[in-house]
């Protein structure tokens, strides 16, 4: 059944797409300069939305080729019909075309959400450690986990957009929060390199490319749509989301990067406690809104773990389902083994 409204899409595509990576992009500014890293920020995003248009326009080709209007094939079902319905010499690597794109897909999700356990979990023992809560990175990850599991537990995708929307909002007020206080007493941008040293460039790519997180969802999303033209069109929602999700980037960037210098952190959330130097020592000045902005990132950061995490849980759900199943209590059994998956993404950090 067709859910998606155009709005409703943007907001899961905006979230897909703005994660923890966008805080990052300080550390990657770093490795760029000033003056190199806004355009070849654009240029990998421009890069990247070209991608999602190829892989839409070969899955309706795909769609055509095997006379299903209706069918609503995901990544890895596209690369399949691509070889399928390709040069004779490649069918036979059709079937395997897909394992393939599956795991890298799942190794991709899942790798995301391990980074989100790290993310919040460093971000919270700032916001304990000031109020004088000291715990161990490791035991935040253990208290983060039962919120996180709860969430997994979501099955469908349309009830993940009050999730997504909550998680908009707060990333949004976070991301408007944080430029406000790094706006205050910026330094001048001849304090800054203009262009890094060119073997640094390989971590900027790393960083940006990792930002761009959401194309997993393209298909998707586009195929939940009610009307699923909508997707493309030059004011469709995929040009229109990236080209804000872009200009936040560059915005994120360039200010963490102008701001904090070499010492901007790999999240630009751990340098936003205010400093002060008296006697030779560095004083910290326990401001609230520090703490609300890593609160508020950190609870839309978790509130996104269940979007990424439905991209591998439909890959390998229904594979497991048809190797062992049917099993007599459907739902349960699959509530475990999202429950095992998600442990497994924090066992991978401890």
């Amino acid at each position: 059944m067709k859910n998606y409204r155009y709005l409703e899409t943007m907001m899961h595509l905006f979230k897909g797409n703005v994660g923890s990576g966008i805080f990052a992009l300080g550390d990657a500014f770093k490795h760029a300069g000033l003056l190199l890293a806004p355009p070849l920020t654009m240029f990998l995003g421009v890069i990247c939305v070209h991608a999602q248009h190829i892989l839409i326009k070969c899955n309706e080709e795909v769609t055509r080729r095997i006379n299903d209007p209706n069918a609503t094939t995901g990544f890895a079902g596209t690369v399949e019909l691509c070889f399928a319905t390709g040069p004779l010499s490649l069918r036979k690597y059709s079937v395997f075309m897909r394992k393939l794109v599956n795991i890298f897909l799942c190794i991709t999700q899942l790798g995301f959400c391990c980074v989100y356990f790290v993310f919040i979990a460093k971000n919270m023992k700032l916001v304990m450690d000031v109020y004088g809560i000291e715990m161990d990175v490791h035991q935040h990850m253990a208290v983060i986990l039962i919120p996180i599991m709860l969430s997994t537990w979501i099955r469908n995708l349309k009830y993940l957009v009050p999730v997504s929307s909550m998680a908009n909002f707060l990333v949004i007020a976070g991301y408007v929060a944080t430029m406000y206080i790094m706006c205050n007493d910026l330094p001048s941008i001849h304090e800054r390199r203009y262009i890094a040293d060119w073997h640094d460039l390989p971590l900027f790519f790393g960083t940006v490319i990792y930002s761009f997180e959401g194309i997993t969802l393209v298909l998707p999303l586009k195929n939940e749509m009610k009307k699923p033209s909508n997707f493309s069109k030059p004011f469709g929602v995929l040009n229109v989301g990236m080209v804000i999700v872009g200009g936040m980037f560059v915005a994120m960037g360039f200010i963490s990067y102008l701001k904090y210098g070499d010492a901007v952190a790999g999240s630009v959330t751990l340098n936003l406690e205010s400093k002060e130097v008296m006697d030779g020592k560095i004083i910290i000045k326990h401001s609230s809104l520090p703490q609300c902005i890593q609160v508020a990132i950190s609870l839309s950061i978790l509130l996104t773990y269940a979007l990424q995490f439905y991209v591998p849980i439909a890959i390998i759900w229904p594979k497991i389902v048809n190797r062992f199943g049917p099993f007599n209590w459907p739902v349960l059994s699959e509530t475990i083994f999202r429950s095992t998956m998600c442990l497994l993404t924090c066992k991978f950090n401890i």
